[in-house]
C-alpha cells in the first residue's frame, strides 16, 4: 500500500510540474498562453483523434488520485485496527505541521480539484467563462472582486505545498531512502519541491490580481 501511495503521489507530482509549466505561459503572451490550451486539445495528433491524447491523461490522472486516496485510507484503517485501544497517555510528538495535517490537507485538496474542474475547464461557476478563451477566463477568475476566490485558490495552493513536503519525504523513504544522510537529503528534496511549486502555482492569481497580468 506504501509503495502504491508512492508511486501515484509520484505521478501527480509530476503532472503538477507539466500543469505549473503550462500556467507560467500567462506571463508570455495571451496568445501562447491560448495556443498552449488549444495544443492540449490536440495532444497526440495526427495519431490520436481530437481530445483523445487529452482523455488519456485524464483517466491516468483520476487513476492515481483514486490508487493515492484508497492506499491512504487503507493505511489509516490498518494503522487504528493495529491498536484498537488508545493510550491511556500519549506523549506528545515532535512533527511538522505538514505531517499533522497530511490528512486535513488532502480533503481539502480534493475539494480543490473539484472545484477547480468546475470553474476553469467546464465553466460550471465561472460566471464569466467563454470557451476556448482561457487567457480571459483566468483573468476574470482572480479579478480583485473575486477575491474570495483567489483567497480559496492560495489556501488550496499553500495546503497542497504543506501536502508535497511531508508526502515527497515520505515516499522517498518508502522508496529506499532510510539512513540518516538519506532522509535528510528526502526533507531538501521535499522541500525544494514543495517551494518550486508552490511558488509557481501562486504567482498567477498574485500577477492577476495586482494588475501585472491583465
Amino acid at each position: 500500500m506504501k509503495i502504491i501511495m508512492a508511486v501515484s503521489g509520484a505521478v501527480l507530482v509530476l503532472y503538477l510540474f507539466a500543469h505549473m509549466a503550462g500556467n507560467l505561459k500567462i506571463f508570455v503572451s495571451a496568445a501562447d498562453f491560448d495556443h498552449y490550451a488549444h495544443w492540449l486539445r490536440e495532444l497526440g495528433a495526427p495519431v490520436l483523434p481530437h481530445q483523445w491524447g487529452l482523455w488519456i491523461v485524464r483517466i491516468g490522472l483520476t487513476v492515481a488520485i483514486i490508487a493515492h486516496i484508497v492506499s491512504a485510507t487503507l493505511l489509516t484503517i490498518r494503522a487504528r485496527k493495529a491498536r484498537p485501544v488508545k493510550y491511556a497517555h500519549r506523549p506528545k510528538v515532535q512533527g511538522s505541521y505538514a505531517a499533522r495535517t497530511m490528512r486535513w490537507g488532502g480533503v481539502i485538496i480534493l475539494l480543490f480539484v473539484i472545484y477547480h474542474i468546475l470553474d476553469l475547464t467546464t465553466g460550471t461557476v465561472h460566471p464569466d467563462f467563454a470557451e476556448g478563451e482561457v487567457y480571459n477566463n483566468v483573468v476574470a477568475d482572480f479579478a480583485p472582486e473575486r477575491w474570495y476566490v483567489t483567497l480559496f485558490y492560495v489556501v488550496s495552493v499553500i495546503a497542497v505545498g504543506f501536502h508535497l513536503r511531508h508526502g515527497i519525504w515520505s515516499a522517498l523513504r518508502t522508496l529506499g531512502q532510510q539512513s540518516a544522510r538519506g532522509q535528510r537529503i528526502a526533507r531538501a528534496v521535499a522541500l525544494a519541491i514543495s517551494l518550486v511549486l508552490t511558488a509557481g502555482f501562486l504567482s498567477v492569481p498574485f500577477a492577476v490580481t495586482t494588475g501585472l497580468v491583465g
